[in-house]
């Protein structure tokens, strides 16, 4: 279905862990020329804030007080950005494994959830280039549920752990599927990130490679946006 150009145009891009959903929307926004927003980064860096503030993130209430001194700042240039909790530069720190342990505490909070969107919404809004790819897990249905372009990035369970794996080293590697099954069972309860809603373009990559999903997930802002990506 063809929608009338938007600008920025607003490309939203769900996907279980594994799926190539953030390497493949930085891809994609590199060609196209596009902004990039990693939302998963900002659930990250809220439970790094809160680890680092000696906050019990199992307690709700607890982890919504990190809200208020949480000054979060992020790029949007898909080749390379940084993310900022006050002045500590945590690009590097929220890929931690630990991190990936406690992050799924810190999404169940409603609250939190609630501050997050508006904060993407922002940042969404304010960006300069033509278009904008957004990706994370409830970014089709609830952060941006107008976006002339959704798609569900999928891929079979065997295929997303490989694919972690790979990016694993040592013990780290062959705890992967365990920790993928972890992350993807707390998030589900909190949203619906397998299935494509209504509207939703589902890709499936389980027999794509890397080149074959940017191409495919292009294909797909193309048809739906034809007078804004040549």
């Amino acid at each position: 279905m063809t929608h009338p150009p938007v600008f920025p145009l607003v490309v939203a891009v769900d996907g279980p862990a594994g799926s190539g959903k953030s390497s493949v929307s930085k891809e994609v926004a590199r060609r196209l020329g596009y902004g990039f927003l990693d939302t998963g980064a900002a659930y990250r860096a809220l439970a790094w804030h809160a680890e680092a503030s000696g906050v019990d993130t199992d307690d709700a209430a607890s982890v919504v007080s990190c809200l208020e001194s949480f000054a979060y700042r992020i790029g949007t240039d898909p080749s390379g950005y940084a993310v900022h909790v006050g002045d500590v530069d945590v690009t590097i720190a929220i890929r931690d494994p630990w991190i990936s342990a406690v992050v799924s505490r810190v999404a169940r909070v409603p609250a939190v959830r609630a501050h997050l969107i508006e904060l993407f919404r922002g940042i969404i809004a304010a960006e300069q280039a033509p278009g904008i790819v957004v990706e994370g897990r409830d970014i089709t249905t609830v952060v941006t549920p107008d976006a002339p372009v959704r798609i569900l990035l999928t891929a079979a369970e065997e295929v997303r752990i490989a694919r972690r794996s790979a990016e694993l080293v040592g013990d780290q590697a062959l705890a992967a599927g365990e920790q993928l099954h972890r992350r993807d069972a707390a998030d589900s309860k909190v949203v619906d990130f397998m299935t494509a809603a209504e509207g939703v373009t589902t890709v499936d990559s389980t027999e794509l490679d890397f080149e074959q999903t940017v191409d495919a997930v292009i294909g797909v802002i193309r048809a739906a946006q034809p007078e804004a990506v040549r």
